[in-house]
């Protein structure tokens, strides 16, 4: 008989983050795929190895790939071992498929990979946002409003 799952699934390990996104897009919609991988990629994953900083997603022939994404070959990999920087598909459904799709086209947004983690099934994902590119004005203002925010904290932290 089946051992039952203890394991809930609302967990996530986070592999890969692009932390820089989130400064240079303005984000609008995220979404959740799956990503087609290999056994070593899967592995080497498991170890916490992988780089999105430079990657990005783009739609061709109807499905959506994520380009430019490092996953270092496993070490105890053989001659069956991956390529570190080859595209791979995201798993996705076809209205969210079209929905990016149109947005790229007509709207000039950029799909952006956030974050690739594994979920409470154990299964690999990529974090995937609808975003904008900001202007260096925009820029600005961020790094104004957080080190304010900073400054609030220090200040309130002083006082009390």
């Amino acid at each position: 008989m089946a051992r039952p799952r203890t394991q809930s699934f609302d967990k996530k390990k986070t592999v890969a983050e692009n932390r820089r996104a989130r400064f240079d897009y303005a984000i609008q919609d995220t979404y959740e795929a799956g990503i087609a991988l290999t056994g070593t990629e899967v592995k080497s994953l498991r170890f916490g190895e992988g780089s999105i900083a430079e990657s990005y997603a783009e739609v061709k022939d109807e499905q959506v790939w994520l380009v430019n994404s490092n996953i270092p070959e496993f070490s105890h990999g053989n001659r069956f071992n991956h390529e570190p920087k080859r595209a791979r598909k995201l798993l996705l459904h076809h209205r969210e498929i079209q929905k990016l799709h149109g947005a790229v086209a007509r709207e000039g947004m950029t799909l952006v990979p956030l974050s690739i983690y594994f979920n409470g099934r154990g299964r690999a994902k990529v974090e995937l946002a609808l975003a904008k590119g900001k202007k260096a004005h925009d820029k600005r203002e961020a790094i104004k409003e957080r080190d304010w925010k900073r400054e609030q904290q220090r200040l309130l932290r002083d006082r009390g």
